[in-house]
C-alpha cells in the first residue's frame, strides 16, 4: 500500500495558518487526548464549526487511530458515535463552501474512518470534486487519484478524466512525487503511447527526488509491472534507491519488490543477495509466528535450509489469516511441501475463517492439484479431502450469515473457480434471505455481483428496482450504470420497467451535459439492449461535440478499453438504426466494422462443423448453404439459407464460402434492407449455434446480447433459429441421425424425412 505520509503530508502543524475565527476552537481540539473530548468539543460548538473545524477534527479523530496498535483501534466505535455522526452531516452540508485543500482532505479522512462508498458525505465530496477538476493542481489531482484508488475506482469516468487532464498537462509537471502516485492509479486506463510518454518523464525527473524516496521508486516499478513493461534503465535506478535505503526496509517493503521484479522478470542478484540477508538478519528480531509467515512468503523460492529450519515454528500458529498466507507461500514453492501436521492444522482453524480466508486456502490448494502433476499419486487424496472441508465449512458460514454489509464485505473481493462453483448458489440463497437489507447503499454493489456472476435471481432483480423506485434521490449518478448492467445482461424486464428504466435516466438527464463519454456510452448500450431508446440521452451521445470528446480520450485509453468503447459505440449505433429509424440517428461505422472483420479469422468449433456439413445434407448440397455470413449493419450469423415459397431450399450457385474465411456481405446494401432480392414468397433462414456464453449461468434463459442479435436479424428479414448448446449435445441428439432430425424439424418443420 502506498504510505500515507507520501501521499497525503497531514500533520497537526497544518492548522497553524488557520484565520484567526478559527484559531481558538482548533487549538482546542489539539489539545484534546482522546476521541470523547472532540466529541465534546463538537457538540458544545456544533452551531459554529465552520469547515476547516470540521476539517480538523476528522483528522485528529484520524491521528488518535493512528497512535494505536490494531488491537486497539476503535474505528467502527468512533463512526457509529453521535458526534461523529453531527460531524459527518455537518461536512456533507459544508462541501461547496470548502476549499480544494479542505475538500480532498476530508474525503481522505472520512474514508480511513471506513465510511462506505455510497455514504452520502463520499458522494457529496466526490461530487464536488468532480466539479473541480479541472483547477486542481498536480499535488491535489494525485490526492484525489488516491481517494478514488481507496474505492477500487480504477476505471471510473473520474479516473478516466484525471488521466485527460494529466496527459494534456504532461510537460508541465515537475513534481515526481505526485506523478507518481497518478500513474499507479491511471495505468489501467491510457494507450501505449501515453504510458511510453510518462516513462520517458518520470526517467527525466527521476534526479529531482534524493536517494532516500523508496515509496516513490516502489510506485514507479509498480506503473512498470501494471503496463508489463520491464525499461531495465528505469529499473536499474529505482534498484539503487532500494538498495541504499536496504537497512530500513520492513518485511511488507522487500515482499512486494520482489514480487514486482519477479512479475517483471527484473533480476537484480545484489538485491536478492542483501534482502536474503536483511530479512534472515530479522529473524532474531521476530516474537510472532505471522513475522515467519511473512518472511516464508518474502523468500519464496528463494528459501533455503537456514529459514525452512524456522518452519516449524510456524506450526504453532492458531490465526487462520497467518495459516491462509503460509499455504498460499508453500504453493508458490517449485515443490509441494505439505505434510500431515499441516493438513491439520489447516482443517483445525477452517471453522473460524471467513469466505475470504477460505477461498485463499482453496486457490492454494487447486493450485497445487494443477501445476504439481508430479506429486498428483501422493497428495490429490489429501487435496481433494481439504478441498470438501472447505465447501462444507463455506456453505455453513453462509448459512449462519445474518447481516448483508457484513456478508458483503466477504463477498466482494471472491473470484475464482472454487467460489463459482461451490458457494454461488448458496450466495445467492442467503442474498434471498437477506434481501430485505437492500438499500440505496448497497444497491449498486449487489447488482455488480449479478453482472459478474452472470446468475439470473429474479427476486433480487425486484428488489433491486424495488429499491431504485422508492429511494431514487439517495442514489448517486454514478451508480445507474451498475444497477442497470445486470438487467441488460441477463435480459430481464423487472415489474414497472418502463417506470424503473424511467426513473433511472431521468435520475441523470441533468448530468448529461457532464458525464464521461465512456459511461454515457455503456449506459446507452445497456438499455439499448433492454429495448429502451431514450431520446435526450441519444441526442446527447450521437453529436458532433460529444463523438469529438469521446475520439479525444480514445487517444489516451489502453487498446483493450478503447476499442471495448468503440464496440460499443458501433453496436449502439447499430441498435438506434434498426430499431428506432424514427430519430434519424445515420449509421457512421462500415469503415470501423470492416477494419474490425478483415482482422477475423472466421474459425469454426467443433460443433459449427458439425452443423454445417448436417445442414448441406438436409439441404441438399454445399451449395444451399453459407456459413460465417455477413448481414446489413454487420451482424454475424454462423449459417444462411433460403426457402423458395414452397418450402424448397435455393442454391446460392458457386460462390459458396470458404471455411475459415470471412465473406464479404453478399447483400446488395449494407444499409438498407430493400436492397436485398428475393424471389417471391421466399424467407431467408439464419441458424445460430449458441454456447454457454449465451445463457445465464444458473438457468437456460438467453442473455442481453444474443436476444438483441435475434431481434436485429428479425429486423432484417430473416426467421432465426438458434441451436442451444445444451440441446445439441443432450442425449436425445446423441446420434448423427437425431440431429439431422432436429435441424430438419427446424428448417422444415417436419421431423424424419
Amino acid at each position: 500500500m502506498l504510505r500515507l505520509r507520501a501521499v497525503c503530508p497531514f500533520s497537526w502543524r497544518a492548522f497553524q495558518f488557520r484565520s484567526c475565527s478559527c484559531k481558538p476552537l482548533i487549538t482546542e481540539m489539539i489539545k484534546c487526548t482522546d476521541e470523547g473530548q472532540i466529541f465534546d468539543l463538537i457538540q458544545k460548538s456544533k452551531a459554529i464549526l465552520s469547515e476547516k473545524q470540521v476539517e480538523c477534527a476528522f483528522n485528529i479523530l484520524w491521528q488518535f487511530q493512528k497512535q494505536k496498535t490494531s488491537f486497539l483501534k476503535n474505528v467502527e466505535c468512533v463512526r457509529d458515535h453521535p458526534q461523529f455522526i453531527t460531524l459527518h452531516n455537518l461536512a456533507t452540508s459544508q462541501t461547496e463552501f470548502m476549499n480544494d485543500d479542505t475538500l480532498v482532505n476530508v474525503l481522505y479522512l472520512t474514508q480511513q474512518c471506513a465510511t462506505e462508498t455510497h455514504d452520502l458525505l463520499v458522494e457529496a465530496l466526490v461530487t464536488e470534486a468532480w466539479r473541480r477538476l479541472e483547477r486542481f493542481d498536480i499535488n491535489m489531482l494525485s490526492k484525489f487519484s488516491f481517494c478514488l484508488a481507496n474505492q477500487h475506482l480504477y476505471f471510473s469516468p473520474l479516473m478516466g478524466k484525471i488521466a485527460d487532464i494529466v496527459h494534456r498537462k504532461l510537460e508541465t509537471i515537475e513534481d515526481l512525487r505526485s506523478l507518481s502516485v497518478l500513474m499507479v492509479n491511471i495505468s489501467s486506463l491510457i494507450s501505449q503511447h501515453f504510458q511510453d510518454q510518462l516513462v520517458n518523464k518520470t526517467e527525466h525527473l527521476f534526479d529531482t527526488i534524493d536517494s532516500s524516496q523508496v515509496n516513490v521508486a516502489r510506485r514507479i516499478v509498480k506503473f512498470l509491472r501494471n503496463i508489463k513493461y520491464s525499461y531495465y534503465p528505469l529499473l536499474e535506478r529505482c534498484n539503487t534507491v532500494f538498495l541504499s535505503n536496504m537497512n530500513h526496509l520492513d518485511l511488507d517493503s522487500i515482499s512486494k519488490i520482489l514480487s514486482l521484479y519477479h512479475s517483471l522478470q527484473f533480476h537484480s542478484f545484489e538485491f536478492v543477495k542483501m534482502a536474503k540477508k536483511r530479512l534472515t538478519e530479522m529473524i532474531s528480531l521476530f516474537n510472532h509466528p505471522h513475522s515467519f509467515v511473512k518472511l516464508f512468503v518474502a523468500l519464496g523460492p528463494m528459501a533455503g535450509p537456514e529459514e525452512k529450519e524456522h518452519y516449524s515454528y510456524l506450526k504453532i500458529s492458531v490465526i487462520p489469516s497467518e495459516i491462509s498466507i503460509l499455504v498460499y507461500a508453500l504453493s508458490i514453492l517449485p515443490s509441494p511441501y505439505l505434510d500431515e501436521v499441516e493438513i491439520s492444522r489447516i482443517e483445525a482453524v477452517l471453522p473460524q475463517c471467513d469466505l475470504t480466508d477460505l477461498n485463499s486456502f482453496a486457490t492454494s490448494v487447486l493450485r497445487w492439484i494443477h501445476y504439481d502433476r508430479t506429486y498428483l499419486d501422493n497428495t490429490t487424496g489429501k487435496q481433494l479431502k481439504l478441498l470438501q472441508k472447505l465447501d462444507h465449512y463455506g456453505l455453513q458460514r453462509l448459512q449462519k450469515c445474518t447481516n448483508l454489509n457484513l456478508l458483503w464485505e466477504e463477498l466482494k473481493s471472491l473470484k475464482g473457480d472454487w467460489f463459482a462453483e461451490s458457494l454461488l448458489e448458496e450466495t445467492v440463497a442467503t442474498l434471498h434471505r437477506l434481501m430485505d437489507e437492500i438499500n440505496y447503499k448497497n444497491v449498486a454493489e449487489i447488482a455488480s455481483f449479478l453482472s459478474r456472476t452472470n446468475y439470473l435471481s429474479t427476486l433480487l432483480l425486484d428488489r433491486i428496482a424495488s429499491v431504485v423506485l422508492q429511494q431514487t434521490e439517495k442514489i448517486h449518478p454514478f451508480a445507474i450504470l451498475p444497477i442497470i448492467l445486470p438487467f441488460s445482461v441477463l435480459n430481464y424486464d423487472p415489474p414497472q420497467s418502463d417506470e424503473f428504466f424511467g426513473i433511472c435516466v431521468q435520475h441523470l438527464n441533468s448530468y448529461l451535459s457532464v458525464l464521461d463519454p465512456l459511461m454515457l456510452v455503456f449506459l446507452g448500450f445497456s438499455l439499448a439492449t433492454l429495448e429502451y431508446f431514450p431520446e435526450d440521452l441519444l441526442q446527447a451521445i450521437f453529436n458532433i461535440k460529444f463523438l469529438a470528446k469521446m475520439d479525444s480520450q480514445l487517444e489516451f485509453l489502453c487498446s483493450s478499453l478503447s476499442m471495448r468503447v468503440q464496440l460499443r459505440l458501433m453496436e449502439l449505433n447499430r441498435a438506434v438504426c434498426l430499431e428506432c429509424p424514427e430519430y434519424q440517428i445515420p449509421w457512421f461505422h462500415d469503415r470501423f466494422c470492416q477494419q474490425q472483420y478483415n482482422k477475423d479469422t472466421g474459425s469454426m468449433n467443433g460443433a459449427q462443423q458439425q452443423i454445417n456439413k448436417m445442414l448441406a445434407e438436409v439441404l441438399g448440397g454445399t451449395n444451399y448453404v453459407k456459413a460465417s455470413v455477413l448481414t446489413p449493419y454487420y451482424h454475424k450469423i454462423d449459417f444462411e439459407c433460403i426457402l423458395d415459397k414452397r418450402k424448397k431450399p435455393l442454391p446460392y450457385g458457386s460462390n459458396n464460402i470458404t471455411l475459415g474465411k470471412l465473406p464479404k456481405m453478399h447483400w446488395e446494401s449494407n444499409t438498407q434492407i430493400t436492397g436485398s432480392t428475393l424471389p417471391p414468397g421466399a424467407e431467408r433462414i439464419a441458424l445460430e449455434f449458441l454456447d454457454s456464453r449465451a445463457f445465464c449461468r444458473n438457468i437456460p434463459h438467453l442473455k442481453g446480447k444474443s436476444a438483441m442479435k435475434k431481434r436485429h436479424l428479425e429486423i432484417l428479414g430473416y426467421r432465426v433459429i438458434q441451436i442451444p448448446h445444451f440441446e445439441w449435445n443432450s442425449m436425445a441428439l446423441s446420434t448423427e441421425e437425431a440431429r439431422m432430425d432436429y435441424l430438419r424439424e427446424c428448417i422444415f418443420g417436419e421431423g424424419k424425412s
